[in-house]
């Protein structure tokens, strides 16, 4: 599939109801608004294309980019790649599909670190995706790994700003659901900071409560165990 077919496509797939959903999330009004069921139709159809990944993303536009980071080859994503999109792009949901492209890329633990510290609120936001990626998905990583970035977010939450906060959040919970250890660390942290005020816009979402959403997770992870 090339570029002029690739955008075709998703033009026919774009509603004004998804563009209406998608804008409240966050994205720009350059999009179709395709929904995530048909992003995967062509996914599927395409498999990795690194050229045409590129090509989408140069457009600019919303559909075209989530479709890039779906079929960019994670070995042929450069770090200077990489930085090139995190930094062109002010989409929650496009940068936390660039975090988990780069997941398993030698220089992801040099990116987590530069990108967390950014006051930049679009790069830190990509920067707390990715340390969200490596606590769900990484289990080779020591609990040691964690505990400079939950003392970031124990003194910086609060003066962060939104989609970083809102990142940091996010890290925060994966965190706390990897093992006992992290879960008592993360909760300590929890205490000190309160509640965290984000703003989610004209949406639905709600920040979820630390210590709920934690036991749920454990709860869930018991059953399986059990089952």
């Amino acid at each position: 599939m090339n570029l002029q077919e690739a955008m075709t496509r998703l033009e026919e797939y774009g509603t004004e109801q998804n563009r209406k959903v998608y804008q409240r999330h966050g994205a720009s009004a350059n999009l179709f608004g395709v929904s995530f069921a048909n992003l995967k139709v062509l996914k599927k159809e395409i498999k990795k294309d690194q050229e045409l990944a590129e090509q989408l993303w140069a457009t600019g536009n919303e559909d075209a980019r989530t479709l890039a980071t779906m079929i960019a080859d994670p070995k042929l994503v450069s770090a200077e790649l990489a930085e090139e999109w995190v930094h062109s792009t002010s989409t929650p949901v496009i940068l936390d599909y660039v975090a988990a492209l780069i997941l398993k890329n030698k220089y992801a633990g040099e990116k987590v670190q530069a990108w967390t510290a950014d006051e930049d609120e679009w790069v830190g936001r990509a920067g707390w995706s990715l340390l969200n990626q490596m606590a769900l998905h990484d289990a080779k990583l020591p609990d040691e790994f964690f505990l400079p970035y939950l003392e970031q977010i124990r003194l910086n939450i609060h003066t962060s700003r939104n989609r970083k906060k809102e990142g940091m959040h996010t890290a925060l919970l994966s965190i706390g659901m990897r093992n006992d250890a992290l879960e008592e660390q993360v909760l300590r942290v929890v205490r000190e900071i309160g509640p965290v005020d984000i703003d989610h816009g004209e949406t639905g979402c709600k920040t979820p409560d630390p210590v709920e959403y934690i036991g749920r997770a454990k709860e869930r992870k018991q059953k399986k165990v059990k089952a």
